[in-house]
């Protein structure tokens, strides 16, 4: 599909839009990859992540990314990539000479920046020392580690197969392993939780000196146990504080908030999501998989790769499942979905740059918002106020009236 050339000017806000034009430039590109197996599925979880058998189907999994990865090249030509980034599912249950051939496979269809960031999802109970020396000596120079909480009962609550001492552990063996850059993984709002359990959990987690931290509310999620057999969880009061205090708490040790949930000492910010959130362009690789590309005529298009693993391994099916090119009407809240996460919003000019829409189409809206106050009065920027972050729906609304 082409990007609209319509003689008609189309309506977004209430504002006409002109055609969208050219990208001048294209934004910097990622690589996801998505490891779906897991020791077992968490009950509040809804990611694409399934059950390991005994023995998981490496090798042929790394043939199959390999050659979902080829049949995206062409879309990439020319390009390199600034992160790229394991996810699931576990990552870590894989080992380092499957991640090795993977990553050698990867660099030899797209190069890689100097100073790729390249991150790896892992949890407590899947850490081994040795193995953890091997990917650090991969190339591989960001951990995420998930913790979800140091409490026994908590971690029982949440099915978790690790417990608090062996999260402490992970913490310093990450470290060992020559890791001076990972994130912790860690909930609040969890079942019975108290506001002493919570701020506990954040100070032992401030303790192992992460040099990130992703601090998230738990929510009931559908399709998973906990939407169907639902928790008790904290009153909206307690969650409130937990926040308020929290936040504070983080403050205190030097992690500024720069994304809804996410937090970091200076400089260590996750290359990888930032560039998400500020629509990047990113490949998605693996089952279930979406991604993001953008083309220098001015399409956007996303897609999304079969999710069954057994399907996804499957010759006789295609990796991808389907694929769509945004249109003019959805490019400016698909932008301002991801870009107004961040505390401080991205600089208007990369509104244009990255859509190909004029930054006009977003006035109408633009000044609904800030009316509101919902939308920080600032020319150079689109950014939510405080007010606007804590209500981010309402603040996305405005540009769909």
């Amino acid at each position: 599909m082409t990007h609209d050339s319509s003689a008609s000017p189309l309506i977004f806000g209430g504002a006409a839009q002109s055609p969208r034009a050219a990208l001048p430039v294209l934004p910097p590109l990622a690589l996801y990859i998505h490891i779906p197996w897991c020791v077992r599925k968490c009950p509040y979880c809804d990611f694409n992540s399934h059950t390991a058998s005994p023995v998981l189907p490496e090798e042929e999994y790394v043939d199959a990314l390999l050659a979902d990865l080829d049949q995206d090249l062409h879309a990439v030509y020319g390009r390199e990539l600034s992160s790229i980034f394991f996810g699931g599912g576990t990552p870590s249950l894989f080992s380092a000479a499957a991640l090795g051939r993977l990553l050698k496979g990867v660099e030899q269809r797209i190069p890689f920046a100097s100073d790729i960031e390249i991150t790896l999802e892992a949890n407590p109970g899947t850490f081994e020392q040795e193995k953890f020396v091997a990917y650090r000596a991969l190339g591989i120079n960001r951990l995420s580690i998930g913790i979800q909480s140091f409490q026994e009962e908590k971690l029982k609550a949440l099915g978790r197969i690790h417990n608090g001492d062996e999260a402490v552990r992970a913490a310093g063996m990450a470290r060992q392993a020559g890791f001076d850059n990972f994130n912790l993984d860690l909930m609040h709002g969890l079942p019975d939780q108290s506001l002493d359990d919570a701020l506990s959990d954040l100070r032992q987690a401030i303790a192992l000196k992460p040099t990130h931290l992703s601090w998230y509310q738990l929510t009931l999620e559908p399709n998973t146990v906990f939407w169907n057999q639902p928790p008790t969880l904290p009153e909206d009061d307690t969650l409130w504080d937990i926040q308020e205090a929290g936040q504070a708490l983080l403050a205190e040790h030097g992690y500024a908030q720069y994304e809804v949930s996410a937090y970091a000492l200076p400089g260590r910010p996750a290359r990888h999501n930032l560039n998400y959130w500020s629509f990047g362009d990113f490949i998605g690789i693996g089952a279930g998989a979406h991604g993001k590309l953008s083309h220098p005529d001015g399409r956007i298009v996303r897609t999304w790769k079969t999710r069954l693993p057994k399907d996804y391994l499957n010759p006789a099916k295609s990796f991808k499942a389907g694929e769509k090119a945004l249109t003019n009407d959805e490019l400016p809240f698909d932008f301002l979905m991801n870009a107004l996460r961040l505390t401080e919003g991205v600089e208007s000019r990369l509104y244009p740059e990255r859509t190909g829409l004029p930054l006009e189409s977003l006035a109408e809206g633009r000044r609904e918002a800030e009316q509101s106050g919902l939308l920080q009065v600032e020319p150079s920027r689109l950014a939510a106020t405080e007010r606007g972050q804590l209500f981010l729906n309402d603040l996305l609304q405005t540009f769909l009236s």
